[in-house]
């Protein structure tokens, strides 16, 4: 099974990752944790360029380096872990390209989901969790830590990247919505209830 959690930047996807991983480990279920940019060798160098703030990147660039880091992705981690029956939980996978290329940066989403069929083989989450908060709020969470490159665009990128993601909640199949702007917990129970009206016999709908 694989998961994909989507969202803007301080949206809290991370933690709702680490979240669902711990309550699987918890029912005896070991779950791969990974992360897109990145989970491979290849991947986490392109993402260290990707990411970088001193170096200037056009659209056309940062896209495909995010597809590059994406075809090892799928070829070294995901498939493989699937063929092996395990669950799949990323931290970003398809949607953040299509809301952060497309959205954002204006790149014509039909095109992107060329190249990026090409990249994944057509590989598709089982459930795409978009954790939905304002921008204001995930901005105000981010300035918390240090700050990438596209994290230091400014509030309208940002905007157009939530909005993207909204319209990808109606447009795309496989995708759940989910509130990030209550506590922790809340959000987690929002997951979770999520996951387990798809998928109960993996994601129990009373877990204890």
């Amino acid at each position: 099974m694989f998961i994909a959690f989507e969202g803007i930047e301080g949206s809290g996807k991370s933690t709702q990752v680490r979240l669902v991983a711990g309550a699987l480990q918890q029912l005896g279920v070991e779950a791969l944790v990974t992360r897109e940019p990145g989970g491979t060798k290849a991947g986490e160098a392109i993402r260290a360029v990707a990411l970088d703030s001193d170096l200037h990147l056009d659209a056309v660039a940062e896209l495909m380096l995010m597809i590059a880091a994406r075809s090892v992705f799928v070829g070294e981690v995901v498939k493989p872990a699937l063929e092996k029956g395990r669950v799949v939980l990323t931290d970003r996978y398809e949607l953040s390209t299509f809301a952060y290329q497309g959205g954002g940066r204006g790149l014509p989403l039909a095109r992107i989901k060329e190249i990026n069929e090409l990249a994944t083989g057509g590989l598709r989450p089982d459930l795409c969790v978009i954790l939905d908060v304002d921008v204001d709020d995930g901005q105000a969470r981010g300035r918390r830590g240090g700050r990438d490159r596209i994290e230091r665009e400014d509030v309208e990128f940002h905007q157009r990247v939530a909005d993207a993601y909204r319209g990808l909640a109606l447009s795309e199949p496989n995708v759940a919505l989910v509130g990030g702007r209550g506590e922790i917990e809340e959000v987690f129970e929002a997951v979770w209830a999520a996951l387990s009206t798809r998928f109960p016999e993996t994601f129990p709908p009373h877990r204890w």
